[in-house]
């Protein structure tokens, strides 16, 4: 199990399959993070891993649409196309 914090929601912690969406977890867990679309083409989940970064799976074409590649240097990704694999932090 990989454990997510959701920094903004009072630095919540919850447990986690490895190859988790972030999203969906957020949702299961009440974690906090906003959405609408959920399928990756309004990008209102768009949240900054604060530490793990590399636990996290490629960035996809659907998260180019919605973020700058400053952005994504920055630990930018949108929660519904985000894969973990291992501990985040995570921030919106």
């Amino acid at each position: 199990m990989i454990r997510i914090t959701f920094l903004t929601n009072n630095s919540m912690l919850v447990s986690a399959p490895g190859n988790s969406n972030l999203l969906r977890v957020s949702l299961r867990e009440k974690g906090g993070i906003p959405f609408k679309c959920g399928g990756g083409l309004c990008g209102t989940c768009k949240c900054r891993i604060e530490k793990g970064l590399e636990h996290t799976d490629t960035v996809k074409a659907k998260e180019r649409k919605h973020l700058t590649e400053e952005q994504i240097k920055e630990g930018y990704r949108m929660a519904c196309q985000t894969f973990v694999n291992g501990d985040v932090s995570v921030s919106w």
